[in-house]
């Protein structure tokens, strides 16, 4: 709507105009050079008399989208400061189109789809997309999965000597390799997430850092406890008991501590960190927890 015109105008033009979409929520006022100066929701427009001129109650706080801006962006936009509508303006800043919340709804529910995909290194095929294509998308990461699984067994091939004198060690290496994934992969999926909705920031990420480590600690030192005492009841051997407790809490940890710092680290040097974060993590706590696990055990009891 021309901003000089006054609601009694904008009300006649509503009526007896036909091609109007079929559902709108706020006119978007334009100038002269039909540049978006301001809104005006429909509620307000209905509440005011007729000879008000509109630009004394628009809202002049416009915010606007840049035609050539990324939809995920736009979506972040909307979820931000709960937009009904935005205005899209070309380089000229001359409006050129509308985006509705319905139509940012579909794109926020592909992002989320999207970053599940990633976070599972599924890779971008979906269960629409032909068999050639899930196999090449997911058959990449697999293939990095198998190289940092072998990491892990080098790591296990170290200590081979002092498995085979204390085959118990071959029997609770998966329960520290499993506590460590698993809580790193609580630590990480938090953390995508919050850089996904922009709520880390320069400000607050040595905090978050602090409590993800405090968080990993207590729950390191209750189920290494609880580990502790099932090997000891399990094998009846007190060093044991205390190896694994030791090396359940430096894992959990170091889960803790990787969980954040890899997907903030590979955020900063542009790396997707829902892409590609979950390999890093998993390798950190297998090669911990079994370095430490094994370690111990073999300075400890052999």
């Amino acid at each position: 709507m021309p901003s000089y015109w006054n609601v009694g105008q904008v009300i006649d033009y509503l009526r007896e105009t036909e091609d109007l979409p079929d559902d709108f929520y706020e006119l978007i006022l334009i100038d002269a050079d039909h540049h978006p100066i301001g809104t005006l929701p429909l509620n307000v427009l209905l509440r005011t008399r007729r000879p008000v001129p509109i630009d004394d109650i628009m809202d002049g706080d416009l915010r606007v989208v840049p035609v050539d801006m990324d939809q995920e962006e736009v979506a972040y936009l909307f979820q931000q400061y709960d937009w009904a509508s935005a205005p899209v303006i070309d380089p000229s800043g001359r409006l050129v189109g509308v985006i509705m919340h319905d139509d940012i709804a579909d794109v926020i529910q592909e992002e989320a789809e999207e970053d599940i995909r990633r976070l599972t290194r599924a890779g971008g095929a979906g269960i629409h997309d032909g068999v050639v294509d899930i196999v090449r998308g997911r058959s990449v990461w697999l293939l990095v999965n198998l190289l940092t699984a072998v990491v892990a067994s080098l790591v296990i091939s170290v200590f081979g000597a002092t498995i085979e004198q204390i085959v118990a060690l071959a029997i609770l290496m998966p329960i520290v390799a499993s506590m460590g994934g698993n809580a790193g992969t609580q630590a990480l999926t938090v953390t995508v997430r919050a850089l996904a909705m922009r709520d880390i920031t320069g400000s607050n990420v040595l905090r978050l850092v602090n409590k993800e480590l405090i968080v990993s600690f207590i729950n390191g030192i209750g189920f290494a406890v609880l580990c502790g005492i099932g090997a000891y009841f399990w094998f009846g051997d007190l060093g044991l008991a205390l190896v694994i407790l030791a090396a359940m809490i430096i894992n959990m940890m170091a889960a803790g501590f990787s969980g954040i710092l890899i997907p903030l680290g590979l955020n900063r040097i542009g790396v997707d960190p829902a892409l590609a974060a979950t390999v890093f993590v998993t390798t950190v706590t297998d090669v911990v927890g079994f370095f430490a696990f094994l370690g111990l055990a073999a300075w400890l009891l052999v």
